[in-house]
């Protein structure tokens, strides 16, 4: 299964150094090194805000090139608990060649390694199974995990439109990070590794899980 980006023009060395300039979003910061203090006091950041929305603080990182999506997806997730993994030893770990990261399972592996428990779980869905119930039940898992501290990883396809109407398009496959919801998940909070430029933004649930289809998430 190639997870490989067909925009690799986005991934100049210009747009990745971008990330060092501070990225605007929701929930997004600039990479940082961060001091001994914040380590210490970094597990599991996240802001509050009205009921049925939680945002987690991400220390972003774009991918440094076009085939890195799955690692970056990773490590951006795990900057979420004050982690900050190197991304090629995470794709040594993952299997990423240029053809991608193959699926999702190699994934969450990696995911539970470096968090120290079996707190994630690979969730396939298929592409012509995008119901209801398995709506809900991505809803229910973007919750709980964001609840429990934890950003989720979707390994997506396809041509998916924001909250704000603008398209993003990754049609030979590509890898998210899922960092907060609102609306009691109905809308979710994405961190994209691919663009610098569009490090953030907001996806219905809905959408979400079609891009999802026949692909799987790690919650």
């Amino acid at each position: 299964m190639r997870t490989d980006l067909i925009r690799r023009t986005v991934l100049t060395v210009a747009g990745v150094a971008a990330t060092a300039g501070g990225i605007a979003g929701p929930a997004l910061a600039a990479q940082a090194a961060p001091a001994p203090a914040e380590r210490a006091a970094a597990s599991v950041q996240a802001e509050r805000r009205p009921a049925g929305e939680r945002q987690l603080d991400v220390r972003y990182e774009a991918q440094p090139n076009f085939f890195y999506c799955g690692p970056a997806a990773a490590r951006n997730a795990l900057s979420v608990q004050g982690k900050n993994i190197d991304v090629d030893t995470m794709a040594k770990e993952m299997g990423t060649t240029e053809a991608g990261t193959n699926s999702i399972n190699d994934i969450t592996p990696v995911l539970n390694k470096e968090t120290g428990r079996k707190a994630y779980h690979s969730t396939e869905l298929p592409a012509d199974k995008v119901d209801g119930k398995r709506i809900d039940k991505l809803r229910a898992d973007v919750v709980r995990a964001v609840d429990d501290g934890r950003a989720v990883v979707a390994n997506i396809a396809g041509t998916a439109t924001d909250t704000d109407g603008v398209s993003h398009s990754f049609e030979g496959g590509h890898y998210i990070s899922v960092v907060g919801y609102s609306e009691g998940g109905k809308t979710v909070t994405i961190a994209d590794s691919a663009n610098p430029d569009q490090a953030s933004y907001r996806i219905d649930v809905d959408a979400l899980a079609h891009w999802i289809a026949s692909r799987g998430y790690a919650s």
